[in-house]
Protein backbone atom coordinates (compact mmCIF):
# COMPACT_ATOMS: atom_id res chain seq x y z
CA UNK A 1 0.00 0.00 0.00
CA UNK A 2 1.36 3.69 -1.05
CA UNK A 3 2.78 5.18 2.03
CA UNK A 4 2.15 9.08 3.48
CA UNK A 5 5.10 10.15 1.28
CA UNK A 6 4.03 8.27 -1.92
CA UNK A 7 0.58 10.15 -1.66
CA UNK A 8 1.91 13.65 -0.68
CA UNK A 9 3.80 13.59 -3.80
CA UNK A 10 1.00 12.25 -5.95
CA UNK A 11 -1.47 15.07 -4.36
CA UNK A 12 1.55 17.70 -5.07
CA UNK A 13 1.30 16.79 -8.26
CA UNK A 14 -2.04 16.64 -8.73
CA UNK A 15 -2.36 20.48 -7.26
CA UNK A 16 0.49 21.58 -9.56
CA UNK A 17 -1.39 20.38 -12.40
CA UNK A 18 -4.57 21.58 -11.46
CA UNK A 19 -5.12 24.00 -8.84
CA UNK A 20 -6.56 27.20 -10.78
CA UNK A 21 -7.93 25.28 -13.26
CA UNK A 22 -11.89 25.23 -14.81
CA UNK A 23 -12.70 21.28 -15.32
CA UNK A 24 -13.88 21.11 -18.97
CA UNK A 25 -14.97 17.10 -18.38
CA UNK A 26 -15.43 14.58 -15.28
CA UNK A 27 -16.09 11.36 -14.64
CA UNK A 28 -16.95 9.42 -11.44
CA UNK A 29 -17.34 5.53 -11.68
CA UNK A 30 -17.95 4.97 -7.94
CA UNK A 31 -21.74 3.54 -7.30
CA UNK A 32 -22.18 4.95 -4.09
CA UNK A 33 -21.30 8.22 -5.08
CA UNK A 34 -23.83 10.59 -5.85
CA UNK A 35 -24.56 12.16 -9.62
CA UNK A 36 -22.12 15.40 -9.57
CA UNK A 37 -21.26 17.25 -12.35
CA UNK A 38 -18.25 19.08 -12.22
CA UNK A 39 -17.70 20.69 -15.60
CA UNK A 40 -17.14 24.38 -15.44
CA UNK A 41 -15.97 24.05 -11.66
CA UNK A 42 -12.35 25.33 -10.50
CA UNK A 43 -10.21 22.96 -8.16
CA UNK A 44 -9.15 25.04 -5.01
CA UNK A 45 -6.22 22.69 -4.16
CA UNK A 46 -5.26 19.16 -4.10
CA UNK A 47 -3.26 17.90 -0.27
CA UNK A 48 -3.06 14.79 1.22
CA UNK A 49 -3.96 13.74 5.12
CA UNK A 50 -1.67 10.61 6.18
CA UNK A 51 -2.72 8.34 3.23
CA UNK A 52 -5.86 10.16 2.14
CA UNK A 53 -6.02 12.93 -0.87
CA UNK A 54 -8.59 15.86 -0.43
CA UNK A 55 -9.20 17.66 -4.19
CA UNK A 56 -11.35 20.80 -3.07
CA UNK A 57 -13.27 22.70 -5.34
CA UNK A 58 -14.46 26.49 -5.20
CA UNK A 59 -17.97 25.20 -5.07
CA UNK A 60 -16.97 23.79 -1.71
CA UNK A 61 -17.00 20.60 -2.63
CA UNK A 62 -14.41 17.93 -1.97
CA UNK A 63 -13.46 14.42 -3.94
CA UNK A 64 -12.11 12.70 -1.78
CA UNK A 65 -9.66 9.67 -2.55
CA UNK A 66 -7.69 6.68 -0.97
CA UNK A 67 -5.10 4.49 -3.19
CA UNK A 68 -5.34 1.53 -1.14
CA UNK A 69 -3.07 -1.31 -2.19
CA UNK A 70 -3.20 -0.96 -6.17
CA UNK A 71 -4.47 2.70 -6.37
CA UNK A 72 -2.89 5.72 -8.33
CA UNK A 73 -3.60 9.09 -10.15
CA UNK A 74 -1.94 9.48 -12.99
CA UNK A 75 -1.42 12.73 -14.50
CA UNK A 76 -0.67 13.64 -17.95
CA UNK A 77 -1.56 15.65 -21.08
CA UNK A 78 -4.54 15.51 -23.12
CA UNK A 79 -4.49 13.28 -25.79
CA UNK A 80 -4.53 9.73 -27.00
CA UNK A 81 -3.20 8.11 -23.72
CA UNK A 82 -6.08 9.89 -21.89
CA UNK A 83 -8.83 8.76 -24.33
CA UNK A 84 -7.74 5.06 -23.96
CA UNK A 85 -7.24 5.87 -20.38
CA UNK A 86 -10.90 6.40 -20.10
CA UNK A 87 -11.71 3.49 -22.24
CA UNK A 88 -10.44 0.84 -19.23
CA UNK A 89 -11.94 -1.04 -17.45
CA UNK A 90 -10.13 0.13 -13.99
CA UNK A 91 -10.21 3.65 -14.16
CA UNK A 92 -12.41 5.16 -11.19
CA UNK A 93 -12.21 8.92 -11.47
CA UNK A 94 -11.01 11.62 -14.77
CA UNK A 95 -10.84 15.18 -13.91
CA UNK A 96 -9.51 16.77 -16.96
CA UNK A 97 -8.79 20.30 -18.16
CA UNK A 98 -7.38 22.10 -21.18
CA UNK A 99 -3.97 21.26 -19.99
CA UNK A 100 -3.92 18.17 -17.62
CA UNK A 101 -5.55 14.86 -17.93
CA UNK A 102 -5.74 13.62 -14.11
CA UNK A 103 -6.69 9.72 -13.92
CA UNK A 104 -7.58 8.13 -11.02
CA UNK A 105 -6.76 4.36 -11.29
CA UNK A 106 -7.88 0.72 -9.36
CA UNK A 107 -8.59 3.52 -6.28
CA UNK A 108 -9.72 2.17 -3.25
CA UNK A 109 -11.89 4.65 -1.77
CA UNK A 110 -13.68 7.73 -3.69
CA UNK A 111 -16.33 10.01 -2.14
CA UNK A 112 -17.78 13.50 -2.60
CA UNK A 113 -19.00 15.17 0.07
CA UNK A 114 -19.18 18.88 0.96
CA UNK A 115 -15.24 20.11 2.28
CA UNK A 116 -16.57 21.54 5.42
CA UNK A 117 -17.57 17.58 6.09
CA UNK A 118 -14.25 16.46 5.55
CA UNK A 119 -13.85 15.54 9.42
CA UNK A 120 -16.73 12.72 8.82
CA UNK A 121 -13.75 10.82 6.34
CA UNK A 122 -10.17 11.87 8.34
CA UNK A 123 -10.94 13.44 11.46
CA UNK A 124 -10.02 10.03 13.00
CA UNK A 125 -6.72 10.62 11.84
CA UNK A 126 -3.51 11.40 14.37
CA UNK A 127 -0.77 13.89 13.64
CA UNK A 128 0.33 13.32 9.83
CA UNK A 129 4.05 12.55 9.68
CA UNK A 130 4.12 15.23 6.71
CA UNK A 131 1.25 17.36 7.03
CA UNK A 132 1.35 20.90 8.83
CA UNK A 133 -0.10 19.20 11.58
CA UNK A 134 2.54 17.23 12.30
CA UNK A 135 3.17 17.15 16.26
CA UNK A 136 5.52 14.66 17.88
CA UNK A 137 4.76 15.10 20.98
CA UNK A 138 0.94 14.20 20.31
CA UNK A 139 2.05 11.34 18.53
CA UNK A 140 4.25 10.22 21.37
CA UNK A 141 1.45 10.58 24.05
CA UNK A 142 -1.02 8.71 21.52
CA UNK A 143 1.73 6.16 20.98
CA UNK A 144 2.26 5.33 24.97
CA UNK A 145 -2.06 5.08 25.27
CA UNK A 146 -2.28 2.57 22.76
CA UNK A 147 -3.22 -0.61 23.47
CA UNK A 148 -1.49 -3.10 21.50
CA UNK A 149 2.10 -3.36 20.30
CA UNK A 150 4.97 -1.10 18.75
CA UNK A 151 3.84 -2.12 15.51
CA UNK A 152 0.28 -1.94 15.82
CA UNK A 153 0.62 1.60 17.16
CA UNK A 154 2.55 2.58 14.21
CA UNK A 155 0.15 1.12 11.87
CA UNK A 156 -2.60 2.52 13.68
CA UNK A 157 -3.50 5.67 11.47
CA UNK A 158 -5.37 7.05 14.69
CA UNK A 159 -1.98 7.28 16.42
CA UNK A 160 -0.11 8.89 13.21
CA UNK A 161 -0.99 9.30 9.95
CA UNK A 162 0.68 8.28 7.02
CA UNK A 163 3.32 5.08 8.23
CA UNK A 164 2.67 1.50 6.30
CA UNK A 165 4.30 -1.95 6.81
CA UNK A 166 7.55 -0.41 5.09
CA UNK A 167 8.08 2.33 7.29
CA UNK A 168 7.00 0.32 10.36
CA UNK A 169 9.40 -2.35 9.90
CA UNK A 170 12.60 -0.46 8.90
CA UNK A 171 11.94 2.22 11.77
CA UNK A 172 11.61 -0.50 14.51
CA UNK A 173 14.55 -3.11 13.06
CA UNK A 174 17.47 0.72 12.54
CA UNK A 175 15.98 1.60 16.76
CA UNK A 176 16.48 -2.61 17.46
CA UNK A 177 12.96 -2.46 19.20
CA UNK A 178 10.63 -5.58 18.94
CA UNK A 179 7.68 -5.25 17.22
CA UNK A 180 5.61 -6.94 19.55
CA UNK A 181 6.36 -5.16 22.44
CA UNK A 182 3.97 -3.52 24.32
CA UNK A 183 3.25 0.40 22.88
CA UNK A 184 2.85 1.69 26.39
CA UNK A 185 5.63 0.32 28.22
CA UNK A 186 8.42 1.96 25.28
CA UNK A 187 11.17 4.60 26.99
CA UNK A 188 10.00 8.37 25.97
CA UNK A 189 13.43 9.05 25.17
CA UNK A 190 13.35 6.16 22.29
CA UNK A 191 10.10 6.75 21.42
CA UNK A 192 11.21 10.60 21.01
CA UNK A 193 14.26 9.33 18.90
CA UNK A 194 12.24 6.83 16.49
CA UNK A 195 9.30 9.49 15.29
CA UNK A 196 12.79 12.19 14.92
CA UNK A 197 14.06 9.53 12.41
CA UNK A 198 10.85 8.58 11.10
CA UNK A 199 9.83 12.16 10.24
CA UNK A 200 13.28 12.92 8.64
CA UNK A 201 13.36 9.67 6.48
CA UNK A 202 9.89 10.05 5.09
CA UNK A 203 10.33 13.57 4.16
CA UNK A 204 13.77 12.20 2.39
CA UNK A 205 11.37 9.93 0.74
CA UNK A 206 8.73 12.84 -0.70
CA UNK A 207 11.70 14.68 -2.28
CA UNK A 208 13.41 12.07 -3.82
CA UNK A 209 10.53 9.83 -4.83
CA UNK A 210 12.27 6.73 -3.22
CA UNK A 211 11.54 5.13 -0.29
CA UNK A 212 14.88 4.21 1.77
CA UNK A 213 16.34 3.69 4.93
CA UNK A 214 19.99 2.39 4.33
CA UNK A 215 20.51 5.12 1.92
CA UNK A 216 20.90 3.39 -1.26
CA UNK A 217 18.42 4.16 -3.50
CA UNK A 218 18.35 1.02 -5.58
CA UNK A 219 16.29 -1.83 -5.68
CA UNK A 220 16.59 -4.53 -3.59
CA UNK A 221 19.27 -2.21 -1.46
CA UNK A 222 16.42 0.11 -0.18
CA UNK A 223 15.52 -1.73 3.08
CA UNK A 224 17.15 -3.97 5.55
CA UNK A 225 14.59 -6.26 6.78
CA UNK A 226 11.11 -5.19 4.86
CA UNK A 227 10.08 -7.81 2.12
CA UNK A 228 13.21 -9.39 2.81
CA UNK A 229 11.82 -12.49 4.74
CA UNK A 230 13.53 -15.80 4.63
CA UNK A 231 16.98 -13.60 4.12
CA UNK A 232 20.10 -12.99 5.84
CA UNK A 233 19.85 -9.81 8.02
CA UNK A 234 22.35 -6.84 6.44
CA UNK A 235 23.67 -6.44 10.44
CA UNK A 236 24.02 -9.65 11.70
CA UNK A 237 23.21 -12.47 9.23
CA UNK A 238 20.72 -13.77 11.27
CA UNK A 239 17.47 -14.71 8.94
CA UNK A 240 14.68 -11.97 8.63
CA UNK A 241 11.47 -13.01 9.36
CA UNK A 242 7.62 -12.11 8.61
CA UNK A 243 4.88 -12.20 10.79
CA UNK A 244 1.31 -10.46 11.50
CA UNK A 245 0.58 -7.63 13.88
CA UNK A 246 -2.84 -7.07 14.62
CA UNK A 247 -6.27 -8.25 14.87
CA UNK A 248 -8.46 -9.76 12.15
CA UNK A 249 -9.14 -8.51 9.86
CA UNK A 250 -6.81 -5.60 9.87
CA UNK A 251 -3.51 -7.15 10.85
CA UNK A 252 -0.83 -6.38 8.67
CA UNK A 253 2.41 -7.96 7.95
CA UNK A 254 5.75 -6.61 9.68
CA UNK A 255 9.40 -7.74 9.01
CA UNK A 256 11.48 -8.06 11.25
CA UNK A 257 15.59 -9.85 12.63
CA UNK A 258 14.66 -11.91 15.42
CA UNK A 259 18.62 -11.46 16.73
CA UNK A 260 18.98 -8.01 16.25
CA UNK A 261 15.32 -6.85 17.85
CA UNK A 262 14.67 -8.97 20.76
CA UNK A 263 12.95 -12.38 19.50
CA UNK A 264 10.39 -13.59 17.60
CA UNK A 265 6.85 -13.32 17.48
CA UNK A 266 3.81 -14.21 19.20
CA UNK A 267 3.06 -17.72 17.88
CA UNK A 268 6.22 -18.12 15.39
CA UNK A 269 7.69 -21.66 15.84
CA UNK A 270 10.68 -20.51 14.39
CA UNK A 271 10.03 -22.68 11.08
CA UNK A 272 11.94 -21.78 8.05
CA UNK A 273 10.59 -18.87 6.11
CA UNK A 274 11.37 -19.16 2.15
CA UNK A 275 12.75 -16.04 1.07
CA UNK A 276 9.48 -13.95 -0.72
CA UNK A 277 9.29 -14.81 -4.36
CA UNK A 278 10.90 -18.19 -4.29
CA UNK A 279 9.49 -21.76 -4.89
CA UNK A 280 11.15 -25.00 -3.05
CA UNK A 281 13.75 -26.67 -5.12
CA UNK A 282 15.52 -30.03 -4.54
CA UNK A 283 16.02 -31.22 -0.85
CA UNK A 284 14.37 -28.59 0.97
CA UNK A 285 16.43 -25.93 -0.94
CA UNK A 286 15.12 -22.60 -2.69
CA UNK A 287 15.34 -20.97 -5.70
CA UNK A 288 14.37 -17.75 -7.16
CA UNK A 289 11.27 -18.04 -8.99
CA UNK A 290 11.52 -16.99 -12.67
CA UNK A 291 9.53 -15.64 -15.05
Amino acid sequence: MPEGDTVHRTADRLHRALAGRLVTRAELRWPSVPDVDLRGVVTLEVVARGKHILHRFATGTTLHTHLRMEGQWRVEHPGARTERALRRHDLRAAVLTEDWSALGLRLGMLDVLPTAREGDLVGHLGPDVLGPDWDPARAAANLHRHPGTLAEALLDQRVLAGVGTFWASELLFLHGLHPWAPAAGTDPDTVHRLLTRLHRLMAAAERSGWQTSTGVARAGEDGYVHARSGRPCRRCGDTVRVALAGRAPHERTVFSCPTCQGGLAPGDDGRVQRPLGSTPGPRGAYRRRTP
